[in-house]
């Protein structure tokens, strides 16, 4: 038994921040944000929007995409590093907005690889027969975790929400995943607080990071994924008919494509618009590409992402 994509879809927050509006925040400038980044505007969740809301309406997208009742959803993994509560996750409380009580709802969390991640924990459920239909989402309310006067990270982080419906089905779906980490390079990209580690009083956690070594070591780490992902499904460079990235930063993914020996026509982007939305950028970005018919049945996708832990993964998919 195998498990195949049968419903997509997103969600943004209805208010925009420009790069134009950023000039008035911080030290910075349009021009700067978008030759380094490739980013133009991303979306800010409203005052007690919670990253519950974003992923039930990407929830409610995806599950009316799939023609099918929400009630034949039997899991819901929810990749997020920014959720609600401490507990109860953002699965059980998506879980309760969809009327569907009994089957197993959790997140995960492995930052910006989050939706790889889940995707492939929901495979596994299903090829083994313990799921059938699970729905899988990517949320992130970045903004809440932004240092709004640090401009080497504001300028990149979004809010949104991605989902897919997964089927089991007797031809792969989804081909093969293949997942990673590395807490050897935590301190590159952080934040600096949490429960057993909470920040001054009267401050928040925010995030932090390095982003030249980041970026260096993103390059490097995705190259090689990719490569062990052709070789280990004996596929060459230029047979992947789109590739769906992780939307962080325009240099990391035009770098990641010339290793595959994909032009940049074939690439879904995002960045433009939406800026870094973590967990949620592949499932919105395979969405988009899935809604304005570029990805059509039959095409063989290559996800990826690379996120903060460090964690990556890749998900090679027939469509």
């Amino acid at each position: 038994m195998y498990s195949r994509i049968i419903g997509t879809g997103r969600y943004l927050p209805e208010r925009i921040l420009t790069n134009l509006d950023l000039e008035k925040m911080v030290d910075t400038s349009d021009e700067w944000i978008r030759t380094r980044t490739g980013i133009s505007e991303r979306h800010i969740a409203a005052e007690g929007e919670t990253t519950s809301d974003l992923a039930y309406h990407a929830a409610v997208e995806a599950i009316a995409a799939a023609d099918v009742a929400a009630e034949t959803i039997d899991m819901i993994v929810v990749g997020t590093s920014t959720p609600d509560l401490i507990f109860p996750n953002v699965g059980c409380l998506l879980q309760e907005r969809l009327g569907i009580a009994g089957c197993p709802a959790f997140s995960l969390e492995t930052a910006c690889s989050g939706f790889i991640y889940a995707l492939a924990v929901a495979d596994q459920f299903v090829r083994t027969g313990q799921a059938r239909r699970p729905l899988v989402i990517g949320a992130e309310t970045m903004s809440r975790i932004i240092d709004w006067t640090d401009r080497e990270t504001c300028v990149l982080f979004g809010d949104g929400a991605g989902a897919v419906v997964l089927d089991a089905a007797e031809a792969p779906g989804i081909i093969y995943s293949k997942l990673g980490a590395d807490g050897r390079y935590r301190k590159l990209l952080e934040t600096d607080g949490g429960i057993s580690n909470p920040p001054e009083a009267g401050q928040r956690a925010a995030l932090h990071m390095k982003g030249n070594e980041v970026f260096k070591v993103a390059v490097r780490t995705l190259e090689r994924m990719v490569d062990e992902v052709l070789e280990a499904n004996d596929l060459k460079q230029g047979e992947i008919d789109w590739f769906v990235p992780h939307q962080a930063n325009l240099r990391i993914i035009a770098a990641t494509a010339k290793r595959l020996d994909i032009p940049m026509e074939r690439v879904v982007l995002t960045v433009a618009e939406h800026g870094n939305t973590s967990a949620a950028s592949v499932p919105m970005a395979l969405d988009t590409g899935i809604r304005d018919g570029r990805i059509k049945r039959g095409d063989l996708l290559l996800l990826e992402a690379f996120g903060g832990g460090f964690t990556w993964g890749a998900s090679l998919i027939r469509y």
